[in-house]
C-alpha cells in the first residue's frame, strides 16, 4: 500500500490487490453521502466508481492520470483550461429540489436560511475564531467587506444546482489521450452541495496567479460561455464562504495560510462589482 496525495480532511491510499489496483479514502466528514454525490454526479461528470462504502472509508476505482498541478508544466494550456472549463460547468447539470447541505445518503436536503444572510453571520463566527493567523484590524475589514456584498448573493439563492465546493487542481486528474488533455476523474466529493455553481468557478480561480495564464483565461472563457456574464463577480462573494472557513484551521494548515494572505489582500485593494 502507498500513500497518495489527497484533502486535509482525509488519507487516500493506493492498494495493490491481485485483480487490479483500487483507491482507498479514509476519513472525511460522512463517506455514505460522498458516495451519494459521486453516484449522480458521475452521470455527468468523471468521476471515480465508488467499490465498496465502509462506516468511514471508500474503497474506489483506480483512475489513471496526474494531479492537475503537474501538468501545469507540459504544453497545451491553452487546451487544458478549455477542457477543465467544460468539465466543471458540467457538474452544475446536476440539480435538486432546493439549495442547502446534504442530512444523509439520500441527499435529502433540509431548508435552511439564504446564502445572503448567512455570509455576514457565518463570517462574524469565523473571524472570531481566525485570531491566530489575522490581525484584528484585517478581521475587522474583511467582516465589513462580507457584510457589504452579501446582498448581492439574493440573486442566485434559490439555485438548486451541485456544486463540488472544493475543486482545485490537486483534485483534478487529467490525461492525454491521442495527444489531447482530457479529465480523467473529478476527486474528494466530501464538501459537495447544492447552490450557485459560480463558487466553483471562483474555487478553482481562487490562486490563479499561481497557474500558467492561458490555462487561467481557457478556464474562464469555457466556464463562463455556460453562465451570466456576472458569474465572475457572484463567485468571488460566494467565495468568501470558503475563505473565512479557511482562516479558522490549525496553525500550520498552508492553504490556510494562503487564504490569510488572500483575505488580507482582497481587503486592501479596489473589490470587483458586477
Amino acid at each position: 500500500m502507498s500513500t497518495l496525495a489527497g484533502g486535509f480532511s482525509h488519507e487516500t491510499c493506493l492498494l495493490e490487490l491481485p485483480d487490479g489496483q483500487v483507491v482507498v479514502r479514509l476519513g472525511g466528514p460522512d463517506p455514505a453521502i460522498e458516495a451519494a454525490v459521486m453516484a449522480v454526479a458521475r452521470d455527468h461528470v468523471p468521476v471515480p466508481e465508488v467499490l465498496h462504502l465502509l462506516p468511514e472509508a471508500m474503497i474506489l476505482e483506480y483512475v489513471p492520470g496526474i494531479p492537475l498541478t503537474k501538468a501545469f508544466t507540459e504544453p497545451g494550456m491553452k487546451e487544458l483550461g478549455q477542457e477543465v472549463g467544460q468539465v466543471v460547468a458540467r457538474i452544475a447539470t446536476v440539480t435538486f429540489d432546493r439549495p442547502g447541505f446534504f442530512a444523509d445518503a439520500a441527499l435529502s436536503i433540509p431548508p435552511e436560511p439564504p446564502w445572503s444572510s448567512q455570509l455576514p453571520e457565518m463570517a462574524a463566527t469565523c473571524m472570531a475564531a481566525a485570531g491566530h493567523r489575522l490581525d484584528p484590524a484585517t478581521r475587522e475589514a474583511w467582516l465589513s467587506l462580507c457584510t457589504t456584498h452579501a446582498p448581492a448573493l439574493s440573486e442566485i439563492d434559490t439555485q438548486p444546482f451541485l456544486v463540488h465546493a472544493d475543486i482545485n487542481p490537486k483534485n483534478i486528474l487529467v490525461t492525454r489521450r491521442d495527444g489531447t488533455w482530457q479529465v480523467a476523474a473529478i476527486l474528494d466529493w466530501e464538501f459537495a452541495y447544492s447552490g450557485c455553481p459560480y463558487g466553483d468557478a471562483a474555487n478553482m480561480t481562487r490562486f490563479g496567479a499561481d497557474y500558467p495564464e492561458d490555462f487561467v483565461d481557457a478556464f474562464r472563457e469555457a466556464f463562463g460561455g455556460h453562465h451570466p456574464h456576472d458569474w465572475e463577480y457572484l463567485g468571488w462573494v460566494l467565495d468568501m464562504f470558503a475563505l473565512s472557513d479557511l482562516v479558522t484551521r490549525p496553525p500550520g494548515h498552508e492553504i490556510a495560510d494562503q487564504a490569510a494572505t488572500r483575505i488580507h489582500t482582497l481587503t486592501t485593494q479596489t473589490p470587483p462589482h458586477p
